[in-house]
């Protein structure tokens, strides 16, 4: 029996063919065709949950026991069979909840989109503040640059003068002298610097006496004013003797021509008096003095005095400071006549103090000056220091207050002299000790276009 039972059966017997497998893991089978898909529940709109009987797969080929023309049983109305059973016995699934934390979530609101120009101002915003940040770090560098080659150039020219010195005595000799006449610090050692070498003290002073007469322009006659005649407008600051010295040159053009060939104008008319010193002194030489406000007024009185050989105009006093200067300047140039402006300088000022009233006074240009209180000053080489940096033309002098004997003409050469003859009791103030620790400061003087204009020979 045993034997009998592991026997194969028959092929045309129905125990011959497989067994139907309700296992939906079996694995699937290449041979048999796909199942039709079914439309999804309209309920849900979701696919319905897998069945038990789609998968299961056709039966595999048997062994070759059967002859070649036989073919094998067909199972799919089986599978067909199966299917709808379960179909009734299982209702469809429903749709799976949403879960807890699907719940809970809020959705994330879409994050809005950076707007183009938003975008440029921000990338602008940055360049400019990596642009400001950048300068300032620059400007920081430079400036500790500056200070570090300032302190090496000090150092390094107190070094060499120390040396220059000890090598050429009479360089400080004359240095000292040329401080004590009055004279700045630059010009003086510029010129030391261009000092012959061989010299000594007595020689080289006359050196620099000779290249100071070289650089002063004076006038050698009075026939650029007094022949030649014209519109000339004395200006400058206040308290300079600018009323007195009109007076003088009205004196010596009265003199020299008459007093129907000269008109007086004066502009000083907010300070309280300010005409009337003028008045009498034109009541004095029979000269008619007219007084005007501003430009208009100048424009109308000039016009009116075109007929006249010789125009003298007083202004008012400004300081060298004031804002005023400028519009005076401006009075004057644009007047419509050809205005000479002849600058007042105070030989009582100090140097810094004359190099400001030249720079605020200077405007499209300076026809000359004329040096006032000649007589009170101690030294006046502070202002022939002016006139050679500044290649002022010096007109006249003026040392004292009568009129019109108190104005002459200048002498370069007497000037130059008085200038070391009446020098200031301080060159003993300057030890050789403190002359390197003086140039030192004074730096590059190459760069100072005043001195590089003086004129050695």
């Amino acid at each position: 029996d045993d034997v009998a039972s592991l026997a194969s059966p028959a092929p045309e017997s129905d125990m011959a063919a497989p067994r139907p497998h309700l296992n939906h893991l079996q694995e699937p089978s290449f041979d048999a065709p796909a199942p039709a898909a079914r439309p999804a529940p309209r309920a849900f709109q979701q696919a319905p949950a897998a069945r038990p009987f789609d998968d299961i797969p056709a039966p595999r080929q048997p062994l070759d026991r059967q002859p070649l023309d036989r073919q094998p049983l067909d199972r799919q109305p089986l599978n067909s069979s199966l299917n709808a059973m379960y179909d009734m016995d299982e209702p469809s699934a429903p749709a799976a909840p949403p879960t807890y934390a699907n719940r809970r979530a809020p959705q994330a609101a879409e994050a809005p989109a950076l707007d183009m120009a938003a975008m440029t101002a921000m990338m602008s915003a940055a360049i400019a503040q990596a642009k400001e940040s950048a300068a300032a770090e620059m400007h920081g560098m430079m400036s500790e640059i500056r200070a570090m080659r300032g302190m090496m150039e000090t150092q390094l020219a107190e070094l060499s003068w120390g040396s220059t010195q000890q090598r050429e005595p009479q360089k400080a000799a004359v240095l000292r002298e040329m401080l004590a006449a009055g004279f700045s610090a630059s010009l003086s050692r510029y010129l030391i610097d261009k000092l012959p070498a061989g010299k000594d003290a007595a020689e080289s002073l006359r050196w620099i006496k000779t290249v100071l007469s070289r650089n002063i322009t004076t006038m050698a006659d009075e026939d650029a004013i007094l022949d030649r005649g014209g519109v000339f407008a004395l200006v400058g600051p206040t308290g300079v003797g600018k009323t007195t010295t009109t007076a003088k040159l009205a004196a010596r053009c009265v003199m020299r021509h008459g007093p129907e060939k000269l008109a007086l104008i004066t502009t000083d008319a907010y300070r309280i008096g300010g005409h009337e010193q003028l008045r009498i002194y034109g009541k004095i030489l029979g000269v008619m003095v007219h007084s005007v406000k501003d430009e208009a007024d100048l424009r109308i009185a000039l016009k009116e005095l075109r007929n006249k050989h010789t125009v003298l105009i007083d202004t008012i006093g400004m300081s060298q400071r004031d804002q005023m200067v400028t519009e005076q300047v401006a009075m004057l140039t644009e007047s419509g006549a050809d205005v000479k402006r002849l600058l007042c300088l105070n030989a009582t000022s100090t140097n810094e103090t004359l190099n400001e009233v030249v720079r605020a006074y200077q405007g499209t240009g300076l026809a000359g000056c004329i040096m006032t209180k000649l007589d009170e000053a101690a030294s006046i080489g502070n202002v022939l220091d002016v006139l050679v940096r500044q290649k002022l033309s010096l007109y006249y002098i003026s040392n004292g207050q009568r009129v019109p004997e108190d104005l002459h003409l200048a002498d370069r050469a007497m000037l130059v002299d008085r200038a070391f003859r009446t020098r200031r009791d301080a060159a003993a103030q300057f030890a050789d000790a403190d002359l390197p620790l003086m140039m030192s400061g004074l730096g590059n003087l190459n760069n100072d276009r005043s001195l590089r204009e003086v004129y050695v020979g």
